[in-house]
């Protein structure tokens, strides 16, 4: 009779250690998200590490700084003086530029003579799709112009708001 008992209640026992959720409801319902957790920590690290990595562009302005939209960097251009320029490839400023560009093509941009004297007037930096224009920004955040920014979608952009474009020859 004593070994028919101990084996109910160890097998009660083996019941209540393997059961996902314990008798009596939610009592121990924070003692299993717990033991979740803790099981499972890796999981949580590598969530929490990647959305920073995601965050941490936004946060810093790395990545080629501020994004402007075409009409702002029209407002921009009207009534702060910004000066446009245009980092695409001499052939492809020719094909097609906003009105009032500066070519100055991204390699070389850090010598050009093109560039601004007042280095606290906004620049908004401009190419085909929009790429290479935060290389290009970057490079004159480190030449000294902190107001430099990306047209946000290029030339695309640009286009796309029906503002005026030129060829040359």
């Amino acid at each position: 009779m004593r070994s028919r008992a101990m084996t109910l209640r160890t097998h009660r026992r083996v019941e209540f250690y393997n059961s996902r959720f314990p008798p009596g409801g939610r009592r121990g319902a924070s003692k299993t998200t717990l033991n979740f957790v803790l099981q499972n920590w890796y999981l949580f690290a590598m969530a929490l590490v990647s959305g920073g990595m995601l965050v941490w562009p936004m946060l810093t302005g790395v990545g080629g700084g501020a994004r402007v939209s075409a009409t702002d960097a029209v407002w921009l251009i009207n009534r702060e003086k910004a000066v446009l320029i245009d980092v695409s490839e001499p052939e492809e400023y020719a094909a097609a530029h906003p009105v009032g560009a500066k070519s100055v093509p991204l390699a070389s941009l850090e010598a050009s003579r093109d560039l601004p004297k007042n280095k606290s007037l906004p620049v908004v930096v401009v190419c085909p799709t929009g790429s290479r224009a935060s290389r290009a920004v970057t490079v004159l955040k480190k030449l000294g112009f902190e107001n430099a920014q990306v047209l946000a979608g290029g030339l695309t952009a640009w286009r796309a708001a029906n503002l005026p474009v030129e060829k040359t020859a």
